[in-house]
């Protein structure tokens, strides 16, 4: 029986490098070393595109002047003197810095969503846009618009923009369901299909309206753009970010248990139905919201996550945080384009993602089609 145990000078022989302690500890440390530094690069380019987002428009300010005007406005006239002109310190405070900050939570919440609807159905393709959520909250809002159902105040389109995507949510999960399980390609075909019949309705219910303005209006939640930005919107989604995101992290582990599939998850001791619905809820409630202020972002909640995914790995744990961080400045980005391509004259932001985020769909299904053996 001695004779059979190994030293542990022996024992470190017989396994190899790679699979030794050691080597095990300092693969983790370089893989942590490479997160920090990709935070570190989408922190610093999220800081680029605010500085971008303070700059450029109709009027562009120089970086200098707009960092002044935000640090005057941060710290007092005691620290920084005012030296600008009084129309540059309005445009920067009152018109571009909540414009950036919307853009930003927006995009982050989106990303965030997108991770997490792709995670829990188990399906890349799977994103607030593509599986019809997105159509479904501003269906509620314009339904809201058409016929005046201020009955809660100023939350009434947050409300019925969240009923709106949560219940058009589960009509596309009740019809991808086939013999107690949800399908990919049932999934994606339905929530095609609840976008379209939407998109149709919503048409329907313009075409009918009395209302000459409700056109306008509806372009805008159709389309997306956060021009109607305002310092007084800002609290209600920064906070819808921080609980959400807060949340995902702390289920991050569970959506993790999900990537391995039903069964495993369940013989690990997860229950897979009820934590399904709740997520659900927390990512129709954060889409809903960011709908309600800033019409539909289409696509940002399925490139970013893919992006996330080849940068620091598929651990939620690492890859929530990265993918709000990294959809943050694509909406901001987004956002500066459309409004300096036909300066003065301003793009919906979603043209523009839908203009980068369609290629970027359809390579998708060409790889997974690649992926799985299909003749191209």
């Amino acid at each position: 029986m001695i004779t059979a145990l190994q030293t542990p000078a022996s024992a470190s022989h017989a396994v190899p490098k790679d699979m030794s302690p050691s080597g095990q500890g300092e693969r983790r440390t370089i893989a942590r070393r490479q997160y920090f530094v990709v935070l570190a690069g989408l922190c610093l380019l999220l800081g680029l595109m605010f500085l971008a987002g303070l700059m450029l428009g109709s009027v562009h300010i120089p970086a200098t002047t707009a960092v002044k005007i935000l640090a005057n406005a941060l710290l007092g006239d005691g620290v920084i003197a005012p030296d600008w002109r009084h129309a540059h310190e309005v445009i920067v405070i009152q018109s571009r810095v909540p414009r950036v900050i919307l853009a930003a939570i927006v995009g982050g919440s989106l990303g965030a969503t997108g991770m997490t609807i792709q995670a829990i159905v188990r399906n890349p393709l799977a994103g607030p846009s593509i599986l019809g959520v997105s159509s479904g909250a501003a269906t509620g809002a314009v339904i809201v618009m058409r016929w005046g159902l201020i009955g809660f105040g100023v939350f009434t389109l947050h409300i019925s923009a969240f009923l709106g995507g949560l219940i058009t949510l589960a009509v596309v999960f009740w019809v991808a369901r086939t013999g107690g399980q949800i399908t990919p390609t049932r999934l994606v075909l339905a929530g095609v299909a609840m976008s379209a019949i939407l998109s149709a309705l919503t048409s329907l219910i313009v075409l009918t309206s009395p209302d000459p303005q409700l056109a306008s209006r509806v372009l805008f939640w159709t389309l997306g753009g956060f021009g109607t930005a305002q310092w007084k919107l800002l609290p209600l989604p920064t906070m819808t970010l921080f609980v959400g995101l807060v949340i995902m992290l702390l289920q991050a582990r569970r959506l993790n248990l999900l990537l391995t599939g039903d069964e495993s998850a369940i013989a690990l001791g997860l229950d897979v139905a009820r934590f399904r619905k709740l997520m659900f809820l927390l990512t129709a409630a954060l889409t809903g919201i960011m709908v309600s202020l800033a019409g539909v972002i289409s696509f940002v909640g399925l490139i970013m996550p893919h992006i996330v995914r080849f940068l620091v790995g598929a651990d939620h744990r690492r890859s929530l945080f990265a993918v709000s961080l990294l959809g943050a400045s694509f909406t901001v980005g987004a956002d500066l384009l459309a409004r300096t391509i036909i300066s003065p004259l301003e793009l919906p932001v979603g043209i523009v993602t839908s203009l980068v985020g369609g290629p970027f769909f359809i390579w998708l299904l060409r790889r997974d089609a690649r992926s799985q053996g299909l003749p191209k």
